[in-house]
């Protein structure tokens, strides 16, 4: 269906002359109406989800689950566009309980609700390119959050979609966040391969949008030159693997947030060892343990006005979907840490 869709935009791009103008108007035209059903029915989901957990009352915030299934901006495999469905399955599949480490249940809307995927390859099917698809990512992410109390927790998809993400957010709530990021890797260059999109980039845009304060990397163990030197040009704070032991104390105790809009997390699953969470594109052994990610998560103090959940590849996971698992625990975890 991608090959017909894009040979399609081939072919109207190859028309004589004559034709170029009226051929763009009928694209453009029809580009803005699959961009525009893709907004409402986002628009109209979160306004249910919304509407029902107002009428059930007492919740202050409520984690609220988009997907954005791209996979494009990947620089090696392009598995994560298919893992949010993956991570949905394992969430309900029935061979645990619904209730949080903490004591909180799923099934309540007002700690977890869904409002379905932006609808990724249907877009650029239509020859929508990265910038307007960015863009489309940022709106669905704001119309989660005008339906008060949801808060947007993101299923990749690639690390690429932290980038409108945390725009989003940051813009809707009119000031920086401070980000927490769990990562094998800084994913902090200028335009990795030229690709200012590129999934080991999207740190770099948002450092340069002014939407985070500080961004705290977690998990590092596979950063270069340019890697450090972004890091010290945007004032990140690196925590590499090879002095984690020394780190531990602090950061399984950290206070974040104060004094901006709130505390945004990314977790790229491979932040985990690959014992943990072998289904990634970029395997990288000498990482986190699986409770190492959690008394991170559990005792950080802070408002998480949003998350993202990404690089899950399920074409690289195990055949009973071990690591699909893996993301849904950390899902189901940060639900509980955003609902309040």
């Amino acid at each position: 269906m991608w090959k017909i869709g894009r040979q399609g935009i081939n072919y109207l791009q190859q028309l004589n002359a004559a034709n170029v103008h009226t051929a763009s108007a009928l694209l453009e035209k029809g580009q803005n109406r699959v961009i525009e059903a893709s907004l409402t029915l986002i628009r109209e989901r979160a306004k249910l989800k919304g509407e029902l957990v107002r009428a059930l009352g007492g919740a202050t915030a409520s984690a609220s689950l988009l997907g954005v299934p791209l996979g494009h901006n990947s620089s090696f495999l392009q598995g994560p566009a298919f893992a949010p469905p993956r991570i949905r399955e394992a969430i309900w599949c029935g061979s645990t309980n619904s209730t949080t480490e903490e004591g909180k249940e799923l099934k309540d809307p007002r700690v977890l609700t869904d409002v379905g995927d932006v609808p990724v390859q249907e877009i650029r099917d239509c020859g929508v390119d990265d910038d307007r698809l960015m863009k489309i990512i940022s709106d669905s992410v704001k119309l989660v959050m005008e339906e008060d109390p949801l808060r947007p927790l993101v299923l990749g998809g690639d690390h690429s979609i932290s980038f409108p993400v945390v725009r989003a957010v940051s813009e809707k709530l009119g000031g920086p966040v401070d980000i927490l990021h769990l990562d094998a890797h800084p994913d902090i260059y200028h335009a990795f391969e030229g690709n200012k999109y590129s999934h080991a980039s999207p740190f770099a845009r948002i450092m340069e949008g002014g939407y985070a304060r500080r961004l705290l990397q977690v998990g590092i163990r596979s950063i270069n030159i340019e890697g450090r030197e972004q890091g010290k040009r945007f004032g990140v704070e690196q925590y590499e693997m090879r002095t984690f032991s020394r780190d531990r104390d602090f950061l399984e105790n950290l206070k974040l947030g104060e004094g901006v809009k709130g505390v945004y997390i990314s977790v790229d699953v491979d932040c985990l060892d690959p014992a943990f969470a072998p289904g990634v594109s970029h395997i990288e052994p000498g990482g986190l343990s699986f409770r190492d990610v959690l008394n991170i998560l559990h005792n950080l103090q802070g408002d998480v006005v949003a998350a993202d959940v990404v690089e899950l590849n399920p074409q690289r996971d195990t055949v009973d979907g071990m690591t699909a698992m893996v993301a849904a625990k950390l899902v189901r975890e940060l639900s509980a840490k955003i609902s309040k």
